[in-house]
């Protein structure tokens, strides 16, 4: 695995993960959190850098939509402070693996990345569970849509950590 410039304070990191929806304001923050908890529960916060971005801009600079800030916060997570962005070409080259959480926005990452950076883009759940299935977009939905998305992202960030951890912690040479 490369040294890659983190996303989160220039620290250097082994890997670096980015989580991408549509807007950035429910679905990838919350992985984003969900995973960086993760992390930090694992001991690996420092040898991976996380971020999250969306496929459009039009909620660019906005927080998470508050639903996911209240079913993050109801399990200790606080992704209060996450602002919304847009996935920029530097994203392609800066992360080594970039997971859309649904199969639309993985199609916007291969239609917009250079053919070279087509292997860093999956599917979220294909990647971490090797299940086809999107993460659905709560946003139109109740609040206990977002519990459901909390729970698919939760096991799936679970698995990511574990594979990445082995992977991380394995000699180099």
């Amino acid at each position: 695995m490369k040294q890659t410039s983190a996303a989160d304070g220039g620290k250097k990191a082994q890997f670096s993960v980015l989580f991408v929806c549509m807007g950035n304001i429910c679905r990838s923050p919350l992985a984003e959190g969900i995973f960086r908890q993760g992390l930090m529960d694992a001991g690996l916060n420092e040898m991976v850098a996380v971020d999250s971005a969306g496929t459009g801009n039009w909620h660019a600079g906005d927080g998470p939509d508050p639903r996911s800030v209240e079913t993050a916060a109801g399990y200790g997570i606080d992704i209060s402070m996450q602002r919304a962005r847009q996935v920029t070409s530097a994203d392609y080259d800066r992360f080594d693996l970039i997971l859309a959480s649904a199969r639309a926005n993985e199609a916007t990452l291969l239609a917009r990345a250079l053919a070279a950076r087509h292997e860093r883009i999956h599917l979220f759940l294909e990647y971490a569970t090797a299940s086809r299935a999107d993460i659905p977009d709560p946003y139109y939905g109740g609040g206990n849509g977002f519990e459901a998305v909390y729970q698919l992202l939760r096991e799936g960030c679970i698995q990511l950590v574990s594979r990445l951890g082995t992977e991380l912690r394995q000699p180099s040479g």
